[in-house]
């Protein structure tokens, strides 16, 4: 049967419209992850920078110290991240397996459950029992995946890219304070430090703030009171270190 234009153009408008969706909310997602990286990368990197500098004056030590900073945080990061997407995909694919089940062994019984998903929703009993039929009917684990365990068919989070962006991100988040406290600036190294950590902040809190759709003062606030108080506190511990030592 050969469809209408009208009802051609309006599969493909729709087509297009859950592609773009589904685009754009990987790439948010991604950002985002990639925001928050780089923040931990710049807090924790000029936290020890900070103590360290408050500890000795010597260039050669603050410098490996961070390159090892940077190094075992940006893998901490990966590590974390791999085992938690990791974990996450396991559940996810662990969860469609027993919802494929349960759709062969009582078709029924899950036409009645996702019928009662859109009675929650707000849709009344013979709208929802339609939809719900109509969608089992064209693809009944999709639909089901959707509605009861939130999971886009297709969609899982690689654990390898999410490794590899997390790594990058801490790594370019920290080499910031890095090159601000080990460059030729020593007699202004600390000021140089905290002036460069704090305007990254506020670049990152305010993109991360966009992205989310919030307004980005209280998010460049946050950022900002948290980096001061860990630079004023691993530094006040280096000098109390340094000169008892």
């Amino acid at each position: 049967m050969t469809k209408s234009p009208e009802v051609a153009l309006d599969e493909k408008l729709i087509a297009s419209a859950e592609f773009q969706k589904t685009a754009m909310a990987s790439k948010l997602n991604w950002l985002r992850a990639g925001i928050l990286g780089a923040n931990d990368g710049i807090m924790s990197t000029s936290g020890i920078l900070m103590g360290v500098a408050g500890a000795t004056t010597d260039s050669a030590t603050i410098f490996f110290t961070g390159v090892a900073a940077v190094v075992a945080g940006s893998i901490s990061m990966a590590g974390g991240e791999y085992t938690s997407v990791s974990a996450q995909r396991d559940s996810e694919i662990a969860a469609l397996d027993t919802e494929r089940k349960e759709l062969a062994e009582q078709p029924e019984l899950e036409l009645r459950e996702l019928t009662w998903f859109y009675e929650q929703k707000g849709l009344d009993y013979d709208l929802a029992h339609m939809v719900a039929k109509q969608l089992t009917e064209k693809d009944a684990l999709r639909a089901h995946a959707e509605a009861e365990l939130g999971i886009e068919l297709g969609e899982h989070a690689n654990p390898m890219s999410a490794a590899i962006s997390s790594f990058v991100a801490f790594a370019a988040g920290g080499i910031l304070p890095l090159v601000a406290v080990t460059g030729p600036w020593v007699s202004y190294r600390i000021p140089a430090t905290i002036v460069a950590v704090l305007l990254s902040l506020i670049v990152t809190g305010y993109v991360g703030a966009r992205i989310g759709g919030a307004k980005p003062t209280r998010p460049i606030l946050r950022n900002v009171l948290i980096s001061v108080a860990t630079m004023a506190i691993t530094y006040g511990i280096g000098t109390l270190v340094g000169h008892s030592v």
